[in-house]
């Protein structure tokens, strides 16, 4: 970082200064629980059977090392190798229709209270919205700490039991909509021929009157023999949109190719089977009663508007401790 030329690519220098921020976090948890273990050693040498001050005060900092012992263990599970990777996180509405329209959206104010909360840089790549209400699908661009190796516990179908607002009888609906999650790679080698693309060019979306987009500036990139689709409107120029799509489709494939040598990675990626039912791996009850249950570690609660509010740290802590113990 030092060398004068250091800035001189940005994006590799952003990747460095990341990648050191990361390394800087780690080294200074262990070395700040080190010198609070070292401290506490030295005031138990020191300390008399009967200088109760210094015991009880003991026993706090035990009780807070114990604490950061726990920290720096649950960090030792964010150690895959894409963990610290910025990633694509899309949301597509499945079985139900206007519900599940709506479900997606839900799902999106989930997680954007999430990514809000612990300071995450978020980019719409694309939108697609639905006629009544709710979205059709949407893929966003987040970078911070450790995108991938939170938000990978993330993917896959998530289900929603309730009373829908749709409904003019109130009756109980089921809505499904798939999340899914794609580290971004650096520079990583998929040869992508040019003719295996479908290129379609569209209208990008736009709040309305002076904003609308008028041109076919959004891209859309189907690859012909695995049926992968990236797109982006987000950008200003259509050689802009098709950068980012290409982008976006090279890191699925080099995924997909990860997925055939890896087992856990094959039943991870979150946009494959269909989005209905029997394939979920989480539900959200609101009607007859509250619940919200991870099919895959069991863990499950009763406050329904906490999680959907963005607090699913607990879900994504149990997801990784379960993941730890499985493989």
């Amino acid at each position: 970082m030092s060398l004068p030329n250091f800035w001189t690519d940005q994006e590799s220098a952003q990747t460095k200064v990341r990648e050191m921020k990361l390394a800087k976090t780690a080294v200074d948890s262990f070395s700040e629980l080190y010198k609070g273990l070292e401290d506490v050693a030295e005031l138990i040498r020191i300390c008399s059977d009967d200088d109760h001050k210094i015991i009880d005060e003991v026993q706090i900092d035990i009780k807070k090392l114990a604490m950061q012992v726990d920290e720096l263990e649950f960090q030792t599970l964010l150690s895959g190798k894409n963990d610290s990777k910025p990633v694509f996180l899309s949301i597509h509405a499945g079985a139900g229709g206007t519900d599940s329209c709506d479900w997606a959206q839900m799902l999106l104010r989930m997680y954007m209270r999430w990514l809000e909360r612990n300071s995450y840089a978020i980019a719409t790549i694309d939108c697609l919205g639905n006629e009544e209400a709710g979205i059709k699908r949407i893929m966003l661009r987040i970078d911070g700490k450790y995108p991938f190796g939170y938000l990978k516990s993330e993917i896959g179908v998530h289900r929603l039991v309730r009373i829908s607002p749709f409904d003019a009888n109130k009756r109980r609906h089921t809505s499904f909509a798939s999340v899914d999650i794609t580290p971004e790679y650096d520079d990583v080698e998929i040869e992508i021929q040019e003719k295996d693309l479908r290129i379609d060019t569209y209208k990008a979306g736009g709040a309305g009157g002076q904003h609308v987009n008028v041109t076919d500036s959004a891209v859309r990139i189907t690859h012909i023999p695995t049926g992968i689709i990236a797109q982006c409107q987000n950008e200003r120029s259509q050689h802009m949109n098709r950068k980012v799509a290409m982008k976006i489709l090279t890191a699925k494939l080099y995924q997909l190719r990860e997925a055939k040598m890896q087992a856990e990675l094959a039943k991870m990626y979150g946009e494959k089977g269909e989005i209905a039912w029997g394939s979920q791996i989480r539900s959200y009850v609101l009607h007859p009663y509250t619940l919200v249950k991870d099919h895959r570690t069991e863990y499950e609660t009763g406050d329904v508007n906490s999680i959907l509010d963005g607090e699913i740290d607990k879900f994504i802590e149990a997801f990784l401790r379960w993941k730890e113990r499985k493989y």
